[in-house]
C-alpha cells in the first residue's frame, strides 16, 4: 500500500502581514491539503506554531484580534532594542503551554538568525517558545533573545522563506510570501524610501528560494500594509485566502497531493 505524499509548507515573515498565511492555510485545508511539516520565519513561525498546535486558521485569527498583541509591547529598557517580547512570550505560554516541539500535532521548524556567528539556525526539537521569540525578534526594534548560549534575532534577516529544512523530507513544497510590493509611482519621503528598500531586500531573500518550491503563493500588494497594522487583519486574511484559491483552481493537480 502506498503511503500518502508528504507536504511541506514554508511561511515567510512579515509582521501583521503574516495573518495572510492564515487565509492561505484555510484555503488549502478546504481543498483537502494539509501540510505534514511547516517551516517559518518570524510571523511565519508564529502562525506555523499555532497551526501545528491544532488551532484552525479562523481560531488563530480570533486569538490575534482578541489579544491585540501589538498594543501590549513594552519598552525594553535596554540599549539592545526599543521593545522586548515579553507580551508575546506570555501569549505563547497560554496557547503553547507544553513549550515543546514534540508536543505539536504537526511537525514545525523555526528559523532564527545567530547574530554572533552570522548564520541561520533551525530549531525543531526541545523548547519551542524561545526559538519562536528569537525568530520574531526584528533587529533594533526588539531586544535579542539569548538562547542556547547564543544571541538570536529575526530568522528573516538571512532566510525569510525557510524551504531548506523541507528539502528531501517533503514530496511537495509550497512556499508562501506575504510581502509582495505594489509598483511605486513616487517616493514620498525618506521613511517611505527606507521601508521600501527593506521590503525589497526581504523579497529578494524570498525570491532566491522560490525555485525550490513546487508551488509559490504570494497575494499581490501586501507590501503596502504596515508591519503593525493590526486593524487590517481581516483584509489580510481574505487576501491570502483568495490568492491561495486562485492557485488551487489554476492547478488542479495540486489537490492530488491531499494528505
Amino acid at each position: 500500500m502506498n503511503s500518502k505524499p508528504s507536504i511541506g509548507l514554508a511561511l515567510s515573515g512579515g509582521g501583521v502581514r503574516g495573518i495572510s498565511h492564515l487565509g492561505v492555510l484555510k484555503a488549502l485545508n478546504e481543498a483537502g491539503i494539509f501540510p505534514n511539516q511547516v517551516s517559518g520565519s518570524s510571523a511565519g513561525a508564529i502562525v506555523g506554531a499555532m497551526y501545528c498546535q491544532g488551532f484552525s486558521p479562523d481560531e488563530v485569527l480570533k486569538i490575534v484580534l482578541e489579544t491585540n498583541y501589538f498594543k501590549l509591547m513594552r519598552p525594553a529598557i535596554s540599549w539592545k532594542g526599543l521593545f522586548n517580547l515579553d507580551s508575546l512570550a506570555q501569549l505563547l505560554k497560554i496557547y503553547l503551554p507544553h513549550n515543546d516541539f514534540s508536543a505539536l500535532k504537526v511537525s514545525l521548524i523555526v528559523a532564527a538568525t545567530d547574530i554572533g556567528r552570522g548564520e541561520v539556525r533551525y530549531f525543531n526539537s526541545g523548547s519551542l517558545i524561545e526559538p519562536i521569540l528569537a525568530s520574531s525578534c526584528i533587529p533594533g526594534m526588539f531586544e535579542p533573545i539569548e538562547f542556547d548560549s547564543r544571541y538570536l534575532v529575526d530568522g528573516g534577516v538571512l532566510n525569510n522563506l525557510p524551504v531548506e529544512p523541507l528539502k528531501g523530507k517533503s514530496d511537495l513544497i509550497i512556499g508562501v510570501n506575504c510581502n509582495h510590493l505594489p509598483e511605486l509611482g513616487k517616493v514620498r519621503n525618506v521613511k517611505n524610501l527606507l521601508e521600501r528598500a527593506v521590503m525589497m531586500n526581504l523579497n529578494y531573500n524570498v525570491y532566491t528560494r522560490k525555485g525550490a518550491c513546487d508551488y509559490f503563493i504570494e497575494a499581490p500588494g501586501l507590501g503596502k500594509y504596515g508591519v503593525f497594522d493590526l486593524k487590517k487583519a481581516p483584509e489580510l486574511f481574505q487576501a491570502g485566502y483568495e490568492q491561495a484559491m486562485r492557485i488551487i483552481e489554476a492547478n488542479p493537480s495540486l489537490t492530488e497531493f491531499n494528505s
